[in-house]
């Protein structure tokens, strides 16, 4: 082979060429993640809104008994936690972006990612906990059972 017909190092099937990161694409994946949760969050939030401003009384019924009501049904409870889930993730990593992006220093930046996936975590855990152990009676007392007579007859 001549000087003039060598291949270049450019060319991608160059034997010296750098191979393709084998391997999961973390950024790629939550890129996914964020177009995809992004629209279930549309779908998610303007059912809510929906049925909590628009059905019945509208936002007129909407106290103690009609969140109880909701935290009932199983398919309410699945609904608002998909929702928390969908969304504390959305933002968690939206925030981990803004920190990748604008952060220099690689010890805060790893600090500040940790702390957003640490709040984020702690958030969905307390979350999911009140939305699938609600109680409407849990510390019930004469008295306030006395006001929730008056306030509902």
């Amino acid at each position: 082979m001549s000087t003039a017909q060598s291949v270049s190092i450019a060319d991608p099937r160059s034997p010296i060429a750098p191979r393709s990161k084998r391997g999961g694409n973390l950024e790629k994946w939550g890129w996914i993640y964020m177009r995809a949760s992004g629209v279930l969050l549309i779908v998610l939030i303007f059912g809510h809104l929906f049925v909590n401003l628009m059905v019945g009384d509208g936002i007129h019924a909407i106290d103690f008994g009609f969140v109880a009501g909701k935290f009932a049904s199983p398919f309410w409870q699945w609904w608002d936690v998909l929702m928390l889930w969908l969304a504390l993730i959305h933002g968690a990593n939206g925030m981990r972006t803004i920190v990748n992006d604008y952060v220099t220093h690689e010890g805060t930046r790893r600090v500040l990612v940790w702390a957003l996936w640490l709040a984020a975590g702690f958030l969905i855990v307390l979350g999911t906990l009140v939305v699938f152990t609600f109680d409407p009676c849990l510390g019930l007392t004469d008295q306030s059972a006395q006001w929730l007579q008056e306030r509902c007859a």
